[in-house]
Parts: structure tokens; C-alpha cells; sequence
């Protein structure tokens, strides 16, 4: 317990800065998510403390992420329909969905499946990052314009005659569960039929209206007619809301501009009286767990959703532990990927049981707290103490917040979420495939086929054909290049033959590494680590390249990323024998010249010595 109040006042400032980071998002993620902002707050209450108390990162703060709520969107949206529209009657399948994916996190931990997560290839994560923004972004233009289709009659009543029909359909399978031969008795259907009255038809119809606009295609059909609808006070507010966020970080960064938005826009609307549509109502008093996961548990009813679940999983495990990397590099620490897993697994099994969605380690939050002074465990418990305090104390004021305010967050961080770097790099790459008679970068291609399936398609299966797609790319350029065993690990290796006339002097001003195979996706994370392993005494680092034959994409900003440490600390970096697909890499985006220059890359180690000697000096 010491080491958990080691850190006291830093850890108590950097867990409140994070936790009023994290409640706008909350509350946004949670009305994104289709269960409201209850169960955004609640996610991020469990989460942060649970995973916090229970993981293998000091920093991370946890909680409702854009991937996992874009994902959870699918899965809630799913079950919904396919309970006739009623959320209280889907919602204890939608927990046990989650709780299952929270119990799959705590497996993959124990099994010691943490280390396992770097062989997703960077293209499938840029893909995957850059669709959750799309999808975020043209689902919120609806709310923004103050549009909601189940509210437009006129619309809603064109769906009608379909909602008659899934009626009909209902009532028949009924009768079916009851031994009822329809075409025997007639008379029964009639009857049944006749007990439906215009309500239960209206509320079947804005139930399949709603469907039809769901979703990233679904938005992009209802724009129009949004366009012709449009609620001008919703849109200021949105409007509003997306200045405040941009603008106010230009002023200051100190105080978090989605909180400073939020305060405002909602103050002018609600002191003024303005005639908007409020979030829905967010309880008061202690949050309850929902024991209707147990008592209706049905096995035919998950089973469908397993595959759904083990992608959220995997997709939460993968979005902590990059954020996880993220914290390391900014405290200089390393954290367990495995105890991360089952911390992240427990905080959700426990969020799903109480009604909130399901998170992961958010990166701008832990940035956040470390910045503002967290150190240990102890801050991300707080950020989540001080949420559960403002749910007990604040929830009737919450519930005033504009849903436009919220849309108009969402807008920024959809915009934030994507993977600009990877976007910019695609005219850049080689294009090293044939498609006909275009030429493409393979890289590019898996990037945009996940990207398009995960927008338009499905998220989950988008994932799995960019990684299949990326494996048999992988395995073919491997084929092609090279038979050797890759060979990047950071470990103490014996001199090459031609280094065996090393002036002695220099060893501690110089620092040689061997790399004897690609650098690519599966080996970036061993890489990594060879910054670590450079002595602080060394002013000059020799990479030999000579069987380094591939370098992907992954591989790439591995590279760029410890070449540019290096030079911040004032370390030169020579490259020997480097062939010509890494060098033409390297060269698109400028690692040469911009951190090696031409004349620092010698085609033999006796060209790179003769420049040692002459320019590296002996300190004693």
C-alpha cells in the first residue's frame, strides 16, 4: 500500500484532471452508444477504477473509448432489432454480450495472450482507427441538425406497411411457439391481429425507420430529407460547441476545452430557456446491478454474438496496451501486458453487471494524467471516484445537458480519432502489387479495405480480412525476399568477423547493432526495444543492415521513431550495407536525409570506420 499513496498529490491531481476530462466523453459515448448517458458514465466509473486497481499500467486511465463504442454501437443496434425495437427487453442480452467480452480479456490475460496483441499489422489499425472517425462523424450530422427519424411522422409513416408485416410475422411465430396450425384456425390469427392497434403499429414503424437510419450508410440516406428538416437551435448549439473545442485550445490548454464547451453551451441554453432536446435523464443515487443478466440468460440468444464478443475483447485489448506503449515511452517505465488484460477484463465484467458499456485505456486521458502529475494506480481510481461523485451529486443537472452539445463533441473527437499519419503516407508508399493494370502499395490496399468495410460493412469481420489480407501479403514478400529467420532482438551478440580490429578506445563512444532479417510488423516491438539497450556513454550508434532485406510499414515508424530519439539526444546514427527496398522506405518520408544523411550510410563497415575514427573522440 505504500507504493499506492507514494505519489499522493500528484496522483489526486492527475486523477481529477483526467476524470473531468473524461465526463463529457462519457456522457457522449454513452447517448452514442444507443443506451444513453447513464450507461456512459457508469463504463467509465467501473472501468477506470477496476482496471486501474486490478491492471498492469500505473498511468492508464480506462474507460468508454471511439473504437469500443463504434463496435458497441453494432452490437447494441443488433440485439435491439432483433427484440422488436424494445431496449429493456434487449438490454440484459447487450450486458451479457459485454460481460462475456470482459470475461474473454480476463482469459486472454491469464493465458498469457498480452504479447501476442503487436502482430496486428499498423495498415489494419490505420484502416480500422480512420473508419471509426467516418462512422462517428456522418452518424452525428443527424443530431447536429436536430433530426431524429422517429420523430418525422411523415417519414416514420412510410414504414407502415413493412411494420405491418413484421407484426403479422411476430404473431404467426407465436402461434407457432404454441402449437397453433395457422392454416387450421385462422380464426385465432384474425383475432390476435385484430388487438393490434395503431400505437403498436406507430411504434413498430419508428422502430424500423430508426433501423434505416442507423449506422454510417443509413446517415448518409437520411441527409437529404435531414437537410430539409433542419432544427437551426440544434445546429447552433453543435455548431457552438465545435468552436469552443478548436478555439479554446488555441487560449489555453490548462483547462480541458470539451469540459469548458460543455459548461457553456449548456449554461446559454438552459439560462436562456431555449427549447431543445435534452440528453435522456440520468438517475440519481447509487447505480444497481442488473440481475436480469442472470435470471433471463438464454444460450441461443448469445450464441450469435460470441465472435462479437471476442472481437470486442480483442479490440479493447488492443486499444489499452497501444495506450499502454504510450505510457511507457512518456515515464519511462514498462508495463504488463497480461495483468493490463485481466485489470481491463475485470473493470469490464463489472461495468457490463451494473449497465454501463464496455471502454479500454484511453490515450488523451492517460496523457493527461500523467502531464497533470499521476503516477500510480492510485490516480485512475480517483478519476473514477470523482465521476461516481458527480453522478451522486450532479445526475438532475447532467440530464439538462443539449444532446446537440454532445453531438458537436462527438463531431471532434471522430475528427481526432483518425490515423492522420497513415493518410498522409499513402501517396508516399511503393506501390509493390499489380490489380490489373493498376499498381498499388500494399499497405495502402489493406488500410482502405478495412477502412471501406468497416464504414459501409461490418466492423468486426472488416478487422479479420485486413489482417488475412496483410498475412498473405507478409508471407509472399517474405517469400520473395528471404528465407532467413528475422533476427531484431536487442541482445548481446558477438562481433562480426570485419569488427575484430575495433579500436578498443572507442567502445564506449560507439554502440554497433546487427540486424539480420526484416523489420516488419511482428518484430517492431523487439526493436523498440534497442533504445533501451544503447549505453548513455554512446555518441554514435552503427546499424549494420546488410541483412535486413524488408522493411513494412509498421517497421518504418519503428525506425523513424528511434532514429528521431537519438538525434534529440544528440546521438549520430550511420547506417552500413543498407539495401535498396528499406532505403527507398525510408527515403519516401525523409528518415534519409532528414535524420541520417547520404553521407552517413557507408556501403561496407571498413567505409564507416575510417569515418569513426576521424570524427569520434576518445572521452578518457
Amino acid at each position: 500500500m505504500k507504493g499506492l499513496f507514494s505519489n499522493l498529490r500528484g496522483d489526486i491531481f492527475g486523477g481529477v484532471t483526467a476524470g473531468i476530462v473524461a465526463l463529457p466523453l462519457a456522457l457522449a459515448f454513452g447517448v452514442s452508444s444507443g443506451l444513453g448517458p447513464t450507461a456512459g458514465l457508469y463504463g467509465a466509473i467501473f472501468i477506470s477504477f477496476f482496471a486501474a486497481l486490478f491492471g498492469g499500467t500505473n498511468t492508464q486511465i480506462s474507460g468508454p473509448t471511439a473504437p469500443m463504442t463504434a463496435v458497441s454501437m453494432v452490437i447494441i443496434a443488433g440485439i435491439i432489432a432483433a427484440n422488436d425495437g424494445d431496449v429493456n427487453k434487449a438490454l440484459p442480452a447487450i450486458l451479457t454480450v459485454f460481460l462475456l467480452s470482459g470475461l474473454m480479456q480476463i482469459g486472454l490475460g491469464l493465458l498469457g495472450l498480452g504479447k501476442y496483441i503487436r502482430y496486428i499489422p499498423y495498415p489494419v489499425v490505420s484502416g480500422f482507427m480512420t473508419a471509426i472517425g467516418v462512422i462517428i462523424l456522418l452518424t452525428q450530422i443527424l443530431p447536429s441538425l436536430g433530426y431524429y427519424p422517429k420523430d418525422d411522422i411523415e417519414f416514420v409513416n412510410t414504414f407502415k406497411p413493412q411494420a405491418q408485416e413484421v407484426i403479422l410475422e411476430n404473431i404467426l411465430e407465436e402461434e407457432a411457439g404454441e402449437g397453433i396450425l395457422v392454416l387450421e384456425d385462422f380464426k385465432e390469427t384474425i383475432e390476435r391481429a385484430n388487438n393490434i392497434g395503431p400505437f403498436a403499429i406507430l411504434q413498430e414503424s419508428q422502430t424500423l425507420a430508426a433501423k434505416n437510419t442507423s449506422g454510417a450508410l443509413g446517415a448518409i440516406k437520411a441527409i437529404p430529407r435531414a437537410l430539409q428538416n433542419i432544427n437551426w437551435l440544434e445546429l447552433i448549439l453543435a455548431l457552438g460547441t465545435i468552436f469552443i473545442i478548436y478555439g479554446f485550445k488555441r487560449i489555453t490548454k490548462a483547462i480541458p476545452s470539451t469540459l469548458v464547451a460543455l459548461v457553456i453551451m449548456s449554461g446559454i441554453a438552459v439560462g436562456f430557456g431555449l427549447d431543445y432536446r435534452p440528453i435522456e435523464e440520468i438517475p440519481s443515487g447509487l447505480p444497481i446491478p442488473n440481475l436480469d443478466i442472470i435470471s433471463d440468460f438464454k444460450i441461443n440468444t448469445i450464441t450469435p454474438y460470441i465472435f462479437t464478443a471476442l472481437t470486442l475483447a480483442l479490440l479493447g485489448a488492443i486499444d489499452s496496451l497501444l495506450t499502454s506503449v504510450v505510457a511507457d515511452n512518456m515515464t519511462k517505465t514498462k508495463h504488463k501486458p497480461n495483468k493490463e488484460l485481466v485489470g481491463q477484463g475485470i473493470g469490464n465484467s463489472i461495468a457490463a453487471v451494473f449497465g454501463g458499456i464496455p471502454g479500454a485505456g484511453a490515450t488523451i486521458r492517460t496523457v493527461v494524467n500523467i502531464t497533470s502529475g499521476g503516477k500510480t494506480k492510485l490516480s485512475g481510481m480517483i478519476a473514477g471516484i470523482l465521476l461516481f461523485i458527480i453522478l451522486l451529486g450532479l445526475g438532475p443537472i447532467a440530464s439538462r445537458i443539449p444532446a446537440a452539445v454532445l453531438a458537436g463533441i462527438l463531431i471532434t473527437v471522430g475528427i481526432g480519432v483518425m490515423d492522420y499519419k497513415g493518410l498522409k503516407a499513402i501517396p508516399n508508399l511503393p506501390r509493390d502489387i499489380k490489380l490489373g493494370p493498376l499498381k498499388l502499395s500494399s499497405e495502402v490496399l489493406v488500410m482502405l479495405v478495412v477502412l471501406v468495410l468497416s464504414t459501409f460493412w461490418n466492423l468486426v469481420y472488416a478487422v479479420g480480412i485486413g489482417l488475412v489480407i496483410a498475412s498473405l501479403m507478409f508471407m509472399k514478400k517474405i517469400g520473395d525476399l528471404t528465407a532467413e529467420r528475422s533476427d531484431v532482438k536487442p541482445l548481446k551478440e558477438e562481433a562480426w568477423e570485419d569488427e575484430g580490429d575495433f579500436p578498443v578506445n572507442l567502445k564506449e563512444e560507439v554502440f554497433i547493432k546487427h540486424l539480420k532479417g526484416p523489420l516488419f510488423f511482428g518484430s517492431t516491438s523487439d526493436f523498440q526495444q534497442l533504445y533501451a539497450q544503447i549505453p548513455e556513454t554512446a555518441e554514435t550508434v552503427v546499424l549494420r543492415l546488410g541483412r535486413m532485406q524488408y522493411m513494412d510499414q509498421s517497421g518504418l515508424y519503428a525506425m523513424e521513431d528511434m532514429l528521431q530519439d537519438l538525434k534529440k539526444k544528440g546521438v549520430e546514427a550511420l547506417f552500413v550495407d543498407l539495401l535498396k527496398q528499406p532505403r527507398y522506405m525510408m527515403e519516401r518520408i525523409d528518415i534519409i536525409p532528414d535524420f541520417v544523411p547520404n553521407e552517413h550510410i557507408f556501403e561496407t563497415f571498413d567505409d564507416c570506420m575510417e569515418w569513426v575514427k576521424a570524427n569520434v573522440k576518445d572521452k578518457y
